[in-house]
């Protein structure tokens, strides 16, 4: 038999106990094996999907890339380093101690607060914009600062000399995640939003509104019978002169330009990924993800399977 003194303890255990470290074991088991399929199919979403130029772009599902830039108005800036950026993350933990009946310690960390970036952003390449909506993005940034210190909020960024002594000491961890200004690789919805002006019945309804404001011409205008009073089909006959009164207005008003959106898909299986890593370098750390996710899974049923015969043989 595998390893006789962990046998041993397992046949020591008492059932609840048993039982509970096996569902946690299959449990484990199948995360790993969701994460084969998932991060495949993410790779092969990237490979598949050509890239498609913003001006050209179809409605729908889409793949893009280009430069992002900050849109005019107040900058995004994360909280923790005060560093201007297209989209942060962060988190503030703070390392708790505990003690068992044998005296023994563990530290663990305990999320005190935490935040991701909802900001829009630009991105642009040779041919248009796109306004970028990070809401429910995966988002892979490349810069990540993580440091400690002694208070809850840090009262200053990162320390420029990252020693080990230095680097890891305190009883609070800050970590920030930025996405900055630069070359950007987009998967997601794409929607162009036609700038028209407002709505016609608004419009006419506002319209109606002035004239009844001057009955003199309104009478002028509509009382065909000369009674003195709107009737009913007079009434209808000043709601389509509104109605054509607004329509001509409307046809010399200059419409502002199209804008283009990129946001999350409403499909679950279209993954809306933003990313500072060119394309095929972030396929190929997908498809080296579903390999990890490949040997944990065989590791964990190969637990499994030594776990029950430990218990049973």
């Amino acid at each position: 038999m595998w390893f006789p003194e962990q046998a041993a303890r397992v046949q020591g255990l008492s059932t609840e106990g048993f039982w509970f470290i096996f569902v946690l074991l299959l449990v484990a088991s199948a995360a790993a094996f969701y994460f084969i399929w998932r991060s495949l199919h993410r790779a092969r979403v990237i490979e598949d999907t050509p890239t498609a130029r913003i001006r050209s772009a179809p409605q729908g599902y889409v793949e893009l890339e280009g430069i992002g830039r900050l849109l005019e108005g107040p900058p995004i800036v994360g909280p923790l380093t005060g560093v201007h950026c297209l989209w942060f993350r962060y988190k503030i933990e703070h390392r708790e101690t505990h003690h068992d009946n044998r005296g023994h310690s563990r530290s663990s960390w305990s999320t005190l607060q935490s935040g991701v970036s909802d900001g829009l952003f630009l991105l642009e390449d040779e041919t248009a914009r796109c306004i970028i909506d990070p809401d429910g993005a995966e988002v892979i940034a490349e810069e990540t600062d993580v440091w400690y210190g002694h208070n809850e909020f840090p009262r200053s960024g990162p320390p420029a000399g990252k020693s080990w002594f230095r680097f890891g000491s305190g009883d609070y961890r800050y970590t920030e995640e930025r996405l900055m200004p630069g070359s950007v690789y987009a998967l997601g919805w794409f929607n162009t939003v036609r700038n028209a002006p407002g709505d016609v019945h608004t419009e006419v309804a506002a319209l109606l509104r002035d004239w009844k404001g001057d009955q003199p011409g309104l009478l002028a205008r509509f009382d065909r019978n000369r009674d003195g009073l709107i009737d009913a089909g007079e009434w209808d006959t000043a709601r389509d002169a509104a109605l054509q009164e607004v329509i001509r207005l409307r046809s010399h008003r200059p419409h502002a330009p199209a804008s283009h959106v990129l946001a999350r898909s409403p499909s679950d299986r279209q993954p809306f990924l933003l990313s500072a890593v060119p394309q095929r370098k972030l396929a190929w750390r997908y498809r080296r993800r579903s390999l990890l996710a490949l040997l944990a899974t065989c590791v964990g049923v190969a637990v499994s399977l030594w776990f029950v015969t430990a218990r049973f043989a």
